[in-house]
């Protein structure tokens, strides 16, 4: 695999443990409808989140939110529409966006870089129209 992939397979997970932790319940992950994929649908409460995912080794290039395009927010609504009917839901959905991203922080004792993640969860970080 390669290594985007294996950072972004990490990052969903990182993602998922830290929901849990906020006290979200995991219904699916990387779910698929069509072209669509929604990496995480949690539940906390009465509402149902719809989470994206974004995960970068450096924010050199921008803010892992940043790469969130219109298109994907199209496809995000389409999956979820679906996936709601399919479970006959009646609950309220909100469109979020976890943003993980690589700091890298120096050791003392080596003068070597070790990885630290940086975890930002963004609520209704866009609506569907």
């Amino acid at each position: 695999m390669a290594a985007h992939n294996d950072l972004g397979k990490l990052g969903e997970e990182m993602a998922v443990a830290f929901l849990q932790k906020e006290g979200y319940e995991i219904l699916d992950t990387n779910w698929t409808f069509q072209k669509a994929e929604i990496d995480i649908i949690a539940k906390k409460e009465n509402i149902l989140a719809i989470v994206e995912v974004k995960t970068r080794s450096s924010i050199a290039f921008g803010l892992p939110q940043d790469f969130v395009s219109p298109k994907k927010i199209q496809l995000l609504v389409k999956a979820v529409d679906a996936y709601v009917n399919k479970k006959n839901l009646d609950i309220e959905v909100r469109f979020d966006i976890i943003a993980i991203n690589n700091e890298p922080k120096k050791s003392q004792s080596a003068q070597k870089e070790d990885k630290s993640f940086v975890i930002e969860h963004l609520i209704d970080a866009f609506y569907h129209f």
